[in-house]
């Protein structure tokens, strides 16, 4: 059984969550050939303020 967790910092919206997560499910399907029912793929989200790159906090960079 695939096992599947995803970390993100919060923000995405609910259509762009279910896009990855089917989008990733079909690819575990496809690529490990196993059932769909056995397939598991969940998100972990986490605030931008929990998060540092390089010592900078995410929510203070600017892209």
């Amino acid at each position: 059984m695939p096992l599947v967790e995803i970390h993100m910092v919060e923000g995405r919206t609910e259509k762009q969550k279910k896009a990855m997560l089917d989008g990733v499910t079909e690819a575990i399907r496809d690529s490990l050939g196993v059932p769909l029912t056995s397939i598991r793929v969940w998100i972990q989200e986490f605030s931008s303020k929990d998060f540092m790159i390089a010592g900078e906090l995410y929510i203070n960079r600017k892209e």
